[in-house]
């Protein structure tokens, strides 16, 4: 409201447009809520953030490697066998053990973050931190565990975690098998 005497607000329409200060005095405010969310106690964000994504890249790089370890052995065994009397059973050898020893490999990486909440006490043991991240790493979900609430954004940081390390599991077998396959077409000729 206008005082007698005093010209007339114009209202900015634009957050940001520096009229009067009102977008930059919103931008600040918008700023010091979002990073007052992390520091509060009851939510602990900034804390989650701060474990979640060393894990994910601790648990990315792992994959990425191991991944590539086993493409190192399938590329050698194909290389060794090219002409084969069963490609069908050399193909399906390939694929499960690939698929096999990937799945081992999310096996581990569960249980690092299992290990992850057991030493942060959000669950009260091993197994129960276990089944919880196997839950939470392929977003299943359907136990009846909860992490502590101060943790809970770790358990959505997981779950993300084991988005992109099945994506990058799923391009892997994509390649293997088209490896495998236009090795089966190439001795066919």
């Amino acid at each position: 409201m206008n005082r007698p005497g005093q010209q007339p607000q114009k209202k900015s329409r634009c957050v940001g447009s520096g009229q009067n200060g009102t977008g930059e005095t919103f931008l600040i405010r918008l700023a010091q809520t979002a990073f007052s969310l992390s520091l509060t106690p009851s939510m602990a964000w900034g804390h989650n953030w701060a474990l979640g994504l060393p894990l994910i890249v601790l648990n990315v790089l792992m994959h990425v490697l191991g991944l590539g370890l086993i493409n190192h052995r399938v590329a050698t065994e194909l290389s060794q066998r090219t002409q084969r009397r069963h490609p069908a059973i050399a193909f399906a050898v390939v694929v499960g053990t690939a698929a096999l020893l990937a799945v081992c490999l999310h096996g581990i990486e569960s249980g690092i973050w299992a290990l992850a909440y057991c030493l942060l006490q959000a669950l009260p043991n091993f197994n129960s931190a276990m089944l919880y991240s196997l839950n939470a790493m392929t977003s299943y979900g359907h136990a009846a565990l909860r992490l502590e609430d101060r943790w809970e954004l770790l358990g959505a940081i997981e779950a993300f975690n084991g988005w992109l390390l099945f994506g990058l599991t799923t391009a892997f077998l994509f390649g293997i098998i088209q490896k495998v396959w236009s090795m089966g077409n190439s001795g066919r000729n």
